[in-house]
């Protein structure tokens, strides 16, 4: 590069701020006070919307205590219901039927006879009934129900109250011993006797 081409660029002259104008500053205006009563009913109005919302969670967990107690009872219920249909089912079977009939006195016919009611009529044998009674419902042929007889006892029914008999005997030979205070341990606490 040669001297003659280089061009030299001016330097660009400082920039000079104006100088500021100082002025002062009015007295600083006073702020108002907030108002109380904006600020009791702000409070108010959360304290209400809390208690609002706490009454709401709490009705809605009743609810549900008493929908399960309900649900409870009505399974109870539903139970019972179960129980006294058996029971009605097995009363009203013809086995129990004959049972209380013959504990009446009531015999059974030998044949049937009926009645016809245009002209007052009697079909069949006709005769009385002696009174001894063709079925024995008490017999040999009783026909069971399991409805009326309690299930036998299993094995293991036999074997647990066997064994709650003989515990009860043991407990009954042993000699009983006086019951005494609890021994108070140096802290204080009762402490049971261990051997």
């Amino acid at each position: 590069m040669s001297l003659q081409t280089a061009r030299v660029d001016p330097r660009p002259a400082p920039h000079v701020e104006p100088p500021r104008r100082l002025t002062p500053v009015a007295a600083p205006a006073t702020r108002r006070r907030p108002r109380l009563a904006y600020a009791a009913l702000a409070v108010g109005g959360a304290l209400a919307i809390g208690a609002a919302q706490m009454g709401i969670s709490l009705a809605t967990t009743q609810d549900a205590f008493v929908l399960a107690d309900l649900n409870i009872r009505q399974h109870e219920l539903g139970l019972q219901k179960q129980a006294l249909h058996e029971n009605l089912v097995g009363i009203s079977s013809p086995q129990s039927l004959a049972v209380k009939a013959d504990a009446m006195g009531l015999v059974v016919a030998g044949s049937a006879s009926y009645l016809r009611l245009s002209d007052g009529k009697v079909l069949g044998a006709g005769d009385g009934a002696s009174w001894a009674s063709t079925v024995d419902p008490n017999g040999a042929t009783k026909v069971g129900n399991a409805l009326l007889a309690p299930p036998a006892p299993t094995a293991a029914e036999k074997k647990a109250e066997e064994d709650a008999a003989a515990e009860r005997a043991t407990a009954a030979a042993a000699p009983a011993e006086p019951a005494g205070p609890p021994v108070i341990a140096g802290d204080g606490l009762p402490t049971p006797t261990t051997r």
